[in-house]
């Protein structure tokens, strides 16, 4: 199933959420003449806290699901709140995964998403941050984070929900392979696994097929992929007037430079002009729609989303997560842009005789 992420919305409050899922989910369901529409849930804190401790919340929001015609497989669990004020920045890595409102946070997505699940789901996602922003960081932060997960771990019991650790740029698990190397032997694999973000992945220039085949070797399995594109700047000194629209100051946009055989940082769009060489293709943490190009000299990482899809092992969740259309240059109606997307996503992504 090919949900949508709610994150693009602002709501955090139940009221607020029903209001935008059928102002947008609704007709976006309705435009694809389908019947049950896949959405991947963002609960801000609070929300999630109020609905894991009443029991009549839960029903009445499922059943405002249900009327609707949607259906939950995923929730969102990165952002703790707070996702759409008007700078974000770091703030979205806070709490971080030593903190115990990052664990009570999780552990009240899982008892929600236990009761909103959809009937024919052979497991629920709950996708989470990379641990933290990468500093400060310690071996005591290390020790502390391995056992918050196994408090949740141990909160999940035989429920079948897993946690789908993302990594992303700047973060303790900048890359896959950091995520990797963190989570195998640490974590119980039956329980905690991966969220592959593809923009995230195309960002680190990492290899999609190789990435693919070190994850099959591994012992953590990808429970759930966030279908996403970066933007990718071929030649960075032709395109700086281009990229002046992305130089936006709600979210972070992570930048990286492949030249020399080596991948150069630059933690913000606006510091990559200073930060990075300038004589190799950049691509920016700056998730684009996935069925429209960009003008040129502008291009976006579609084709690394392709190669995942295309070797994905088994059934993951897919989640189309585009958050940024808020601010996007000329982002165009709402509904449209959503509903494009998840037809973009039927056409290439999903497997024959797999229905989304």
């Amino acid at each position: 199933m090919i949900s949508y992420c709610t994150n693009v919305h602002p709501a955090e409050d139940v009221d607020g959420i029903v209001a935008q899922l059928e102002r947008y989910a609704l007709p976006v369901r309705e435009r694809l003449g389908a019947d049950r529409l896949g959405v991947g849930l963002w609960l801000s804190a609070p929300v999630a806290r109020g609905l894991a401790e009443d029991a009549g919340a839960r029903k009445r929001f499922r059943a405002e699901l249900d009327a609707r015609g949607l259906s939950v497989y995923t929730l969102n669990a990165f952002p703790y709140g707070g996702f759409h004020d008007d700078v974000v920045k770091h703030a979205v890595y806070r709490p971080e995964w030593t903190n115990p409102g990052r664990v009570a946070y999780t552990i009240d997505c899982v008892n929600v998403l236990s009761e909103l699940l959809a009937e024919d789901a052979s497991y629920g996602s709950i996708s989470t941050l990379p641990l933290a922003w990468r500093e400060p960081w310690t071996e005591q932060d290390d020790r502390r984070a391995t056992e918050a997960f196994g408090q949740v771990v141990r909160a999940i019991g035989d429920r079948p929900i897993k946690l789908a650790v993302e990594p992303e740029p700047g973060c303790v698990l900048d890359t896959v392979a950091d995520a990797l190397g963190w989570l195998s032997g640490r974590v119980d694999p039956e329980h905690v696994g991966l969220c592959l973000d593809t923009c995230h992945l195309a960002v680190s220039f990492a290899d999609p097929a190789e990435t693919l085949k070190a994850i099959a070797e591994s012992d953590v399995d990808i429970v759930k992929v966030q279908a996403s594109a970066a933007l990718h700047v071929e030649k960075p000194a032709e395109a700086r007037e281009a990229l002046a629209a992305f130089a936006e100051p709600r979210y972070l946009h992570q930048v990286r430079e492949l030249s020399g055989g080596v991948v150069h940082k630059a933690d913000d769009l606006p510091e990559a002009w200073t930060d990075l060489p300038g004589e190799g293709p950049w691509r920016v943490h700056f998730h684009m729609p996935l069925h429209q190009a960009p003008a040129a000299p502008l291009s976006t990482t579609t084709d690394v989303l392709r190669t995942v899809a295309a070797g994905l092992p088994g059934e993951p969740h897919i989640e189309v997560e585009t958050y940024t259309w808020s601010v996007l240059p000329d982002a165009g109606d709402l509904v449209g842009g959503i509903a494009a997307e998840l037809e973009w996503a039927q056409a290439n992504l999903v497997k024959e005789g797999v229905s989304a």
